[in-house]
């Protein structure tokens, strides 16, 4: 009986010391406290803050001319000057006018779209190259990001996709 006791007693210190021997290391980082901190993402911001700006200002104007004209339009017909074809050809001019201010308007949005993805490319792959360093020098199987909860890192033992796959057939 004492030597079963003693045999199971060795067998669960071994299993103990196996499984922590096995257990995986696992990190995490704040991506958003991480970018606000970099001297790269405030540039980039500053680089879109100036092309906001700048594009707002384009927008501003072009529709500060369309309400001076409209108004300078309404003037005409106070007056009696544009008879009832003119006043139709000039408010169909106006709205052509209105619709190619919104195309613009569409137009910056992607414009600023396209350049925050070109400029955070590369501070991105910068932060997934050190994530990736860091990762592999300390050991590390799992890196999270506590800001979105996604995997920033794995070693490929981790994957079950294959297991899960097989489970259901596929």
């Amino acid at each position: 009986m004492k030597k079963i006791i003693k045999l199971s007693v060795v067998l669960c210190a071994f299993f103990a010391f196996a499984f922590s021997a096995n257990a995986q290391k696992m990190g995490y980082i704040n991506s958003q406290l991480l970018m606000s901190e970099m001297a790269e993402v405030k540039e980039m911001n500053a680089n879109l803050e100036a092309l906001q700006t700048q594009l707002r200002k384009k927008g501003q104007n072009a529709l500060t001319d369309l309400q001076n004209d409209y108004k300078v339009i309404q003037d005409k017909v106070g007056k009696g000057l544009l008879s009832p074809k003119e006043q139709e050809e000039e408010g169909k001019k106006l709205e052509a006018r209105q619709q190619e201010i919104a195309k613009m308007e569409q137009d910056m949005i992607k414009q600023i779209q396209d350049k925050q993805q070109k400029l955070s490319e590369p501070i991105i792959a910068k932060i997934n190259d050190a994530i990736n360093a860091v990762a592999k020098e300390n050991g590390y199987s799992m890196i999270f990001d506590s800001a979105n909860g996604m995997i920033l890192y794995s070693v490929d033992e981790n994957d079950v996709s294959a297991l899960v796959k097989a489970k259901l057939g596929i």
